[in-house]
């Protein structure tokens, strides 16, 4: 198996697993926050999403989706159009809502084909490129691409967990 097909999986299970955390959940348990300063579902999906988005759109020259196919504007949201929820305070929580599970689906497909078709392109000597210098090493492609991952991955389970608490509470 080459790199790239291992990351074209990892890739898929973001993908499969940000589906299988919304599906059937309406506005009130997307945009609910199970305590005062946590993240709701639908901000945890835009987030890992937008971070997806920005990253490798960065790294291989490319437009992001948010912006060049119409999410942003599809979204409403009031923030900045290069927000990606990277620091954001519980206010601006807050501002990241959702009316439907599809709107956060149809944003992750559409980052979800960009990656693919990018990751399906690479080579072993890309991974060796550097893509960040403001780091000490220098971040490569691999790294990058294996952060993105890890954060993804990292996202989507608390969007699960809430998914959980949001469940066991109203049992």
């Amino acid at each position: 198996m080459h790199a790239k097909d291992i990351l074209i999986d990892g890739y898929g299970r973001i993908r499969e697993e940000v589906h299988a955390t919304v599906e059937d959940l309406g506005p009130d348990d997307l945009n609910a926050r199970p305590a005062a300063g946590t993240n709701s579902i639908a901000w945890l999906v835009w987030h890992l999403t937008r971070v997806q988005d920005d990253h490798v759109a960065d790294a291989f020259g490319l437009d992001q989706v948010w912006t060049a196919q119409g999410w942003q504007k599809r979204f409403g949201l009031d923030l900045p159009r290069h927000d990606t929820g990277y620091g954001h305070s519980p206010a601006k929580v807050a501002k990241v809502r959702v009316d439907s599970a599809e709107l956060l689906t149809g944003y992750c497909d559409a980052v979800h084909e960009q990656t693919l078709g990018a990751l399906r392109s690479l080579t072993a000597k890309d991974l060796e490129r550097v893509v960040d210098e403001n780091w000490d090493p220098p971040v490569t492609l691999g790294v990058r691409l294996v952060s993105v991952l890890s954060d993804d991955l990292q996202h989507v389970g608390q969007a699960a967990y809430v998914r959980g608490l949001l469940q066991s509470t109203s049992a």
